[in-house]
């Protein structure tokens, strides 16, 4: 069982390895910004602040570019470790 903590002061959830990061937060009570729940819409997009998180399919919804520069996709990815992650101001 791994840990994500939303930064800079947000909460912190399980984030067990088999389940997406966006289904733990919603189980941990924590509405994150979501859509399609499939990687398409890109509604969740959000940084990956440390640690590694992986995707059982390589996503249309993230440029090379952008995760090159750290942005994830929790509808769709998987923690490997503990992850901090920052949310997109809106």
């Amino acid at each position: 069982m791994h840990r994500a903590f939303i930064a800079p002061d947000g909460p912190a959830f399980d984030a067990p390895q088999d389940t997406p990061l966006l289904l733990s937060a919603q189980q941990a009570g924590l509405a994150l910004p979501s859509s399609c729940r499939n990687g398409t819409c890109r509604t969740c997009i959000c940084s990956l602040e440390s640690g590694r998180v992986t995707y059982r399919i390589e996503w249309p919804g993230l440029s090379a570019e952008e995760k090159a520069e750290g942005y994830i996709l929790p509808c769709v990815a998987y923690p490997l470790t503990n992850v901090v992650l920052r949310l997109p101001v809106i």
